[in-house]
């Protein structure tokens, strides 16, 4: 991956755009308004090799320019952050429910990725892997660009072994354990996942801990979004607060009384770097932050 001209700045990374090609003060006026434009006139927009986009200045098609993006107001997520383990390879943390791993949409200062850069001053932070925003629990960072890739290639190559809690409602007539294992898709504009027929590219063991207290306990072998709450959904015990399945639910952005009850309890694997053994596991409990 090519790297930015711009460095990170309080925490942010520079926004990558791809051009049309021509005249970029032109495209930018067209594609996302005057205010845009404006930032080429200031010199805020950059090409690949650090020279400052003119208004002059035109671009063949695929070409790409960096600039700083406009931060959008945001609802602060009233919830820290505990760090786990820190190396000078990696940071482990313990995250709370409604923080986004990374920016996107809305969430871009509120989110673990930045509020961490910022608070440890580690500009090249990057997340090894992902946990949906209202998912709580164990989330590893990769501390240095040269790196990170070595983490990223044991979650892709499904060389970590990652157990999740769940609360749900207990069905009398399901048995327990059981393998659940399907084709989900999640498309772009889509805030649900869905099953598709198909080979299956998804699998969870799912196994009851506590019928009185509806706990369970989730052992994914493949890591496609939204997995857990699909397969809890579809065998019709969905994770208690799931705003998304089975049916969508309108939750107010400043809302966090009811956090989804789904934690990344721990994970678990071998260092690429060193050989060590890690095992990691969350403070955190189902039922709170």
């Amino acid at each position: 991956m090519t790297t930015p001209p711009l460095p990170v700045r309080d925490g942010l990374g520079p926004a990558r755009v791809r051009l049309r090609g021509g005249a970029v003060l032109v495209e930018f006026a067209e594609r996302f308004g005057e205010a845009a434009a404006a930032k080429v006139l200031r010199g805020e927009v950059f090409c690949a090799d650090g020279t400052p986009v003119t208004a002059d200045t035109v671009l063949p098609p695929g070409s790409v320019v960096y600039l700083y993006r406009e931060l959008p107001e945001e609802v602060p997520v009233p919830f820290d952050i505990p760090i786990l383990y820190r190396d000078e390879n990696i940071v482990v943390v313990d995250k709370p429910h409604f923080l986004a791993t990374t920016p996107r949409g809305r969430h871009v200062a509120q989110t673990a990725l930045v509020r961490l850069r910022r608070q440890l001053d580690l500009p090249e932070l990057s997340p090894a892997h992902r946990l949906d925003r209202l998912t709580a629990g164990v989330l590893l960072f990769t501390t240095r660009r040269e790196v990170r890739g070595r983490y990223q290639r044991l979650f892709a190559d499904e060389a970590v072994r990652k157990i999740y809690l769940a609360g749900a409602p207990v069905r009398p007539d399901l048995e327990f354990p059981r393998v659940v294992r399907s084709r989900i898709i999640k498309r772009r504009g889509s805030l649900q996942a869905v099953e598709e027929p198909g080979e299956p590219n998804a699998e969870t063991l799912v196994e009851l801990l506590d019928a009185s207290a509806g706990r369970y306990r989730l052992t994914p072998r493949t890591g496609r979004t939204h997995q857990l709450r699909v397969h809890m959904a579809v065998l019709g015990v969905p994770i208690v607060n799931d705003p998304l399945y089975p049916e969508v639910v309108d939750v107010a952005p400043d809302d966090f009384s009811s956090p989804l009850q789904l934690l990344a309890h721990s994970v678990e694997f071998t260092d690429p770097l060193t050989g060590r053994t890690h095992r990691f596991v969350s403070a955190r409990s189902i039922g709170g932050q």
